[in-house]
């Protein structure tokens, strides 16, 4: 049987593959620990963590730029030794069981344990993230019109993951302690690994995801099968990027503040040597090939632009919500984290019927012209933002209206972008590559983490007084995201005229 025969026979659920919803309910529950961690990541830094430190906004925003710049370029490895020796299963459960034990390592009140369950955490994404996204792309046959839809319902379950998790654990957090907070994300990550081995034990994903060849897994290296080294060395990377990581805290204490320091610099080094990587194979491959890593590597470039500012949701945004924003009686700071989500969830299939629509029209701009115009709604999302201040009251805060409107712009935006972006690279990539351009694609988000280091430092607060806020503040943020308006709006503009270009070097993937 080929691979189309046995796709075209795969158990359909609403004109989509069964196996789809499985990875819809695993990804949800990993996303849930995610970004319930996330949600009080930057807070707990500030009130805990560097509770100490007049520059402690500094800090935070140099640890959470390292902690997300990791968390996403780990996935080019892991993406990597998917495709050469793991597969995307065995890649899943190994990731999957990194992160959760990160994230239960997060509940000990231990400012090192803190440190060493953000490099599990950084560890375990670096094997899942790239691998369960990859695996939706194989579900369907390369060009099918349905894949984009496909795409777009799987994101919506990681935004009801996203949606939930900062409002249950927000509130254990604001209500028992930071630390039962973080122990339910341990308990959403252990979940979504059930729900993914139910569907292994069901048979509903046929042969896929296993390791390339029976033998990879046995092969020795320096005496040691590869399926048991493999594991063995991600658990020994972790207190390695544990002690990187916390160097911050050495540093903060001390005053000395650099743009420059090791995980900046891995980090580059990373970067530089994916890029020669993807030269290497862009020299190897045919024409068509070579265009379609091109197109690629563009629109990762323009995802990375996005990201960059979207991301600040976790950080400066959260920060913007808890000084500058009048939350009294709505939720707490932490839960506007949920947001983005809510609104990912109204829209996700309002736009995905959209695309369909348009596509019956032949109208269904190409995804070039989609990201253009993410870019454009995230421009417009902060500029609502920068012009906040004009309502403030005597304290300094703004309406929530502010902040509800930005999310909703921002999330169309992204809708607009990611999923799409997701089924392009599946297509746009060689099939000995795929995991390893998924990859690629997430490490956008990891040169993001950098824009998000930046400009957090650049929005820095000098304060110990947990009660800062104020007009001051205010100025601050509002001065900082008119000028993220500015960019983003440029980038846009720029994205859209150059499509025609783009459209032609993507040939028949639309």
């Amino acid at each position: 049987m080929t691979e189309s025969t046995e796709i075209s026979e795969q158990k359909q659920i609403f004109g989509h593959p069964q196996g789809l919803f499985y990875l819809f309910f695993a990804e949800l529950w990993e996303r849930f620990s995610f970004y319930g961690m996330r949600a009080l990541l930057t807070l707990y830094m500030i009130d805990v963590i560097f509770q100490a430190l007049a520059e402690r906004d500094y800090a935070t925003a140099a640890v959470y730029s390292s902690y997300g710049s990791l968390v996403y370029a780990s996935t080019v490895i892991g993406g990597k030794v998917s495709d050469k020796i793991l597969g995307m299963r065995n890649s899943i459960f190994l990731g999957g069981i990194l992160m959760s034990i990160g994230h239960f390592v997060l509940a000990i009140e231990d400012n090192m344990a803190f440190f060493l369950a953000l490099s599990l955490i950084i560890v375990g994404n670096g094997f899942f993230k790239p691998n369960i996204s990859t695996f939706v792309g194989t579900l369907y046959e390369k060009g099918d019109p349905k894949k984009d839809s496909g795409f777009t319902i799987f994101y919506m379950g990681i935004n009801i993951g996203g949606w939930v998790a900062p409002l249950l654990c927000g509130w254990l957090a604001a209500t028992y302690g930071w630390h039962y907070g973080f122990g339910l994300a341990g308990i959403g990550m252990l979940t979504g690994l059930i729900v993914f081995w139910s569907g292994i034990r069901k048979n509903v994903f046929g042969d896929r995801g296993l390791p390339p060849t029976e033998e990879v897994l046995d092969k020795k290296v320096l005496g040691i099968k590869q399926g048991v080294l493999v594991p063995i060395l991600a658990v020994l990377a972790a207190p390695l990027i544990a002690l990187l990581l916390s160097s911050y805290q050495a540093i903060a204490t001390e005053g000395m503040f650099a743009d420059q320091n090791i995980v900046n610099v891995i980090f580059t080094g990373i970067g530089i040597a994916v890029l020669a990587y993807l030269a290497y194979e862009m020299f190897k491959a045919n024409v068509k090939e070579r265009k379609e890593l091109f197109v690629a590597v563009l629109l990762t470039f323009f995802m990375t632009i996005f990201w960059g500012f979207h991301e600040l949701s976790g950080s400066v945004i959260t920060l913007f919500a808890a000084r500058n924003i009048d939350l009294e009686g709505i939720m707490s700071a932490a839960q506007t984290n949920s947001l983005n989500s809510m609104f990912i969830i109204i829209m996700a299939i309002p736009i995905s019927l959209m695309w369909t629509w348009l596509s019956k029209k032949n109208w269904n701009p190409r995804t070039p012209y989609k990201f253009g115009l993410g870019l454009l709604f995230a421009g417009i999302s902060f500029y609502v933002l920068a012009i906040s201040g004009g309502s403030a009251n005597e304290n300094g805060l703004v309406p929530f209206a502010y902040l509800l409107l930005m999310y909703f712009l921002l999330s169309v935006g992204e809708l607009f972008m990611s999923p799409v972006g997701l089924s392009k690279m599946t297509d746009l990539a060689p099939l000995r590559l795929i995991a390893f351009i998924m990859g690629v694609w997430f490490l956008s988000s990891a040169f993001a983490f950098q824009i998000v280091g930046f400009i957090g430092k650049q929005l820095a607060i000098e304060s110990t007084d947990k009660n800062v806020g104020g007009f001051e503040t205010l100025s601050v943020y509002t001065d900082g995201f008119m000028l993220i308006a500015k960019y983003a709006l440029g980038a846009g503009i720029l994205v859209l005229l150059a499509s025609p270009i783009i459209k032609r070097l993507m040939g028949k993937v639309h």
